[in-house]
């Protein structure tokens, strides 16, 4: 059964910083396009940011400038670099990739608490 992992979620004061991973099995490497969402309460699941083989990255609105996403092929891991973390921020962060085998694969999520 293909999981991904994702793990470094936690509770961050305002303003702080944060690094989601995502550990990706390696028989879905290459990857197609590698994404990271999250749902906070009450609310729908959005697309935080996403990163392509083909083009430069995505990122949600407002999401620019403050979160990275990048993949290491070499470790297997898809990473979320979040800086000047806001309380809006706050919920769980979903890991998916798209992998060779051309199907979707999504992890369990993992919190991110921004305390204002």
């Amino acid at each position: 059964q293909v999981r991904l992992v994702e793990s470094g979620g936690g509770l961050v004061q305002t303003g702080g910083s944060l690094t989601l991973s995502c550990a990706v099995p390696g028989s879905l490497f290459p990857l197609t396009a590698a994404e990271w969402n999250r749902q906070s309460p009450g609310n729908q699941r959005e697309l935080v940011a996403k990163s392509t083989s083909d083009g430069p990255p995505v990122y949600g609105d407002s999401l620019k400038g403050r979160f990275t996403i990048s993949v290491d092929n070499a470790k297997n891991v898809v990473y979320l670099k979040m800086t000047s973390v806001k309380p809006e921020d706050t919920g769980v962060y979903y890991c998916a990739v798209y992998g060779s085998d051309r199907r979707y694969y999504w992890g369990r999520g993992t919190q991110v608490t921004v305390s204002s």
